[in-house]
């Protein structure tokens, strides 16, 4: 059952960012379930249409098998196909899209083919020391013995390069609401919630 802020009928079309071991993958999965509106995480989408074999997952697979990241195209429609789904045309969390800008500009057009519009993006923010911390604890326990400090620092960088620019894009749009990402994790999802109903509301 939802318990979601808005009030029935209402909508929510909202965009997750914030750096890898911020808690994105698990605050998603409880605010989509707090609001009604499915997660959408393009690592999902990636692995959905590469084990259903369609022509975007068998392209995708290419890529990932190289160690490469997927082209801009290729993600974009598959998450063309994925919003335009029953499920999602009344609100949707996109978690990992958009990545870069130019995946912004995308995100605006599949938006505006259907009449539809971004309520809000949240970017929940955490300290890079305590990221680092975090991620090497769950390197031990998930025995990932490549994701070494200096590894996660590099991917903490690629994120800053890439992906911070869409932060900017989205503040100067007053769409963008940061909120502390470190925390008890019933905590930072009311967190969450508070930042989005003043936003939205």
């Amino acid at each position: 059952m939802s318990t979601a802020p808005a009030a029935s009928g209402s909508t929510a079309r909202l965009v997750l960012l914030g750096p890898p071991g911020a808690g994105k993958g698990t605050q998603a999965a409880r605010l989509a379930e707090r609001l009604g509106v499915p997660a959408i995480s393009t690592g999902d989408i990636f692995r959905a249409n590469i084990k259903g074999g369609t022509e975007l997952g068998r392209t995708a697979q290419e890529y990932t098998a190289r160690g490469e990241l997927v082209p801009d195209e290729v993600t974009n429609a598959m998450v063309r196909d994925r919003l335009a789904q029953p499920d999602a045309v009344q609100g949707f969390l996109l978690d990992g899209y958009p990545r870069n800008t130019a995946q912004v500009g995308e995100l605006d057009a599949i938006l505006e083919a259907d009449g539809r519009a971004l309520d809000a993006a949240l970017e929940i923010t955490a300290d890079s020391d305590v990221v680092v911390e975090r991620l090497l604890k769950r390197a031990e326990i998930e025995g990932r013995a490549d994701d070494t400090e200096p590894v996660i620092r590099r991917r903490l960088d690629v994120y800053a390069e890439q992906t911070a620019p869409v932060s900017g894009l989205y503040a100067e749009r007053d769409l963008l609401v940061r909120v502390d990402g470190i925390g008890e994790v019933d905590e930072v999802t009311e967190r969450l919630l508070a930042a989005l109903a003043s936003q939205v509301g």
